[in-house]
């Protein structure tokens, strides 16, 4: 009979994970990558276009090293850096595949909150910018164009993936039109029109968002296929359409405005319409998706009242609103689309 031997590793590795995970923020939020993705530069090239002290330098590239987010040759003075195929393709600024959006929020407002997580799990208030008297996210956003374009650019970024993914694996052909609900920047209804040539998309959001959204589409060459409706998806009726899309829209609500934007989808949709929702949606047995639990976390320190939940979840307040089947589309990562068929 063998007995395991207990090891403390992976308590210290998680325990003492904000070490790596602020050292890659600083990295992003510095810019460092983008500087690289134009080619190898040494330590001390570095060191100048940062504006860095000596002292901690090495330590800092050469944890990034440590951690494979950089190659290097040489050792300190002789040291050359060069990006990885990943951080070249995903954490350089000026490439389309650019995810470092969410990160740089991460390090810019995320980071801090989350020291409150005690705070917040005790009292179950947000622990953001409202704990301070600050205006609620979704309305100090929407009120400053600046803040509100990077936010749509971090939201565009973490999940282009997974839209890429569902455009291409979702079934279009028998559906002819699209509306994205809270559709942010634009991004699911240009790709699902990209990849579905006979498809008609509406992204429907704020007021505010319409220029950047418009601004996308005309990037992208969709303005005959692709257009932009402003609107409340809280207080307005949603856009007819086959079908209805939500990515990253029903976490931020408690549960009965989860069933309020769901029967909404129900009532705009045609007999046989889709409704899909694209979040880091929980595993039914809550023990795998540890990234879709502390996402739910998050939402506890962003929000009133929102949570993620499981395709089980998901399943139940479907039909509860009228539709007769759910299915689950496993996309990147973390996420999954979640669907329900009137």
């Amino acid at each position: 009979m063998t007995v395991k031997q207990a090891n403390p590793s992976k308590i210290m590795q998680i325990g003492m994970g904000f070490w790596a995970s602020k050292t890659l923020l600083t990295a992003v939020n510095m810019g460092l990558f983008t500087h690289l993705a134009k080619g190898e530069l040494s330590g001390q090239d570095i060191k100048e276009k940062l504006e860095l002290h000596e002292r901690g330098l090495y330590d800092f590239l050469d944890t990034l090293v440590a951690l494979g987010f950089l190659k290097r040759s040489g050792l300190k003075k002789t040291s050359m850096y060069s990006n990885t195929e990943d951080t070249d393709l995903f954490l350089d600024t000026n490439k389309p595949s650019y995810v470092g959006g969410m990160l740089e929020m991460a390090n810019n407002r995320l980071y801090p909150f989350w020291n409150d997580l005690e705070e917040g799990l005790k009292t179950g208030k947000p622990q953001n910018e409202t704990k301070t008297g600050g205006a609620p996210i979704f309305e100090a956003l929407y009120a400053d164009e600046q803040k509100l374009r990077e936010f749509l650019k971090a939201m565009g970024g973490i999940q282009m993936g997974n839209f890429m993914m569902f455009a291409k694996t979702f079934d279009f052909n028998n559906y002819k039109t699209h509306c994205d609900v809270g559709g942010a920047g634009g991004y699911l209804a240009t790709q699902v029109a990209l990849n579905n040539e006979h498809m008609s998309c509406v992204s429907f959001d704020l007021p505010p968002v319409e220029p950047v959204v418009l601004e996308n589409i005309e990037i992208m060459g969709l303005s005959d296929r692709v257009s932009a409706q402003s609107g409340n998806f809280l207080n307005d009726d949603l856009p007819k359409a086959d079908v209805i899309t939500m990515g990253n829209i029903l976490h931020d609500w408690g549960t009965d405005d989860k069933k309020m934007l769901i029967k909404k989808a129900y009532d705009a949709l045609p007999k046989g319409g889709a409704f899909v929702v694209i979040e880091n949606i929980i595993d039914n047995n809550r023990s795998e998706n540890a990234f879709g639990l502390m996402m739910s976390l998050n939402m506890n320190i962003e929000t009133p009242e929102g949570f993620d939940f499981s395709a089980a979840d998901f399943d139940g307040w479907a039909k509860e609103c009228g539709f007769t089947q759910t299915a689950v589309i496993p996309l990147t990562g973390p996420s999954s689309a979640v669907i329900a068929i009137k």
